[in-house]
């Protein structure tokens, strides 16, 4: 995490990111300008993500989700608005599910959750497409609206960058391979977080579909969904202007609601 998360109370908001690119920085809006992003593909020797030293043993999605609630419980951070793309929304899910499942009187560090095209749970008849074999095009194909708008040939990358894209994909190999990119008893205990959640897709995503976001947000109790049209599985990079508006109204509804919710009694 290279940096902390933006803002105190019910300001805060943390961007988890997957292998796709920051929030901070990309688009327009008061969310874009204030969010903090948290990429996974680099994981430090030792155990650390983008820069926070962490220790070692982070090696699945559940440990991760729990070194970022000390984070922000070290921080003195609360009702902090979650944004996770991708992995990084599957780790927001587990962090909203374990702030949920504290103790009676401690202070809710998680005070809203938007999943942007996020893996972590299973829905029968939805399955998720396995790209970390995949070439690529093959990757392209899956992940963009426009395909040839994005597709990067790797001969054209330079080392640096070539490496950086391999080390990623190792990550997530290593942090979520087997099973493939979900937890089976994740989506049982969604049912636990009381918070409200968006659910953010992209109409065209072909590896996590419109359909299996739909189910991940029926699976909150306080759960609604949203398509981004023309946009795949990273619509905060294809439709940035489109999700930064999503994002800037939920943080408004956020900051306008927080402390009026359910609370622990």
């Amino acid at each position: 995490m290279g940096g902390e998360a933006s803002g105190q109370g019910a300001e805060g908001l943390l961007g988890l990111e997957g292998d796709g690119g920051e929030f901070a920085g990309r688009g327009a809006g008061a969310a874009a300008d204030g969010a903090q992003g948290v990429p996974l593909g680099e994981r430090g020797a030792d155990g650390g993500q983008g820069g926070v030293e962490g220790p070692a043993g982070l090696d699945r999605i559940a440990d991760l989700a729990g070194f970022y609630l000390d984070l922000l419980e070290r921080r003195g951070l609360r009702d902090v608005l979650l944004v996770g793309s991708s992995l990084g929304g599957w780790i927001g899910a587990e962090m909203a599910v374990r702030d949920a499942l504290r103790p009676a009187g401690a202070p809710a560090l998680v005070g809203g959750l938007v999943l942007i095209d996020a893996v972590g749970i299973d829905v029968p008849g939805e399955p998720l497409v396995d790209v970390l074999g995949l070439d690529a095009r093959g990757l392209a194909e899956l992940s963009w609206h426009e395909p040839e708008r994005f597709l990067v040939d790797p001969a054209t990358l330079p080392a640096e960058e070539l490496a950086r894209r391999r080390g990623n994909f190792a990550t997530m190999r290593a942090l979520a391979g087997d099973p493939y990119m979900h937890d089976p008893g994740l989506r049982d205990r969604l049912r636990e977080v009381r918070v409200p959640v968006l659910a953010v897709w992209g109409g065209s995503d072909r590896i996590a579909t419109p359909a299996y976001g739909a189910a991940y947000a029926r699976s909150f109790p306080d759960g609604r969904f949203t398509v981004v049209p023309g946009a795949g599985h990273l619509p905060h990079l294809e439709r940035p202007a489109e999700v930064h508006a999503l994002l800037d109204a939920e943080l408004a509804r956020h900051s306008r609601e927080s402390g009026t919710g359910a609370r622990r009694a």
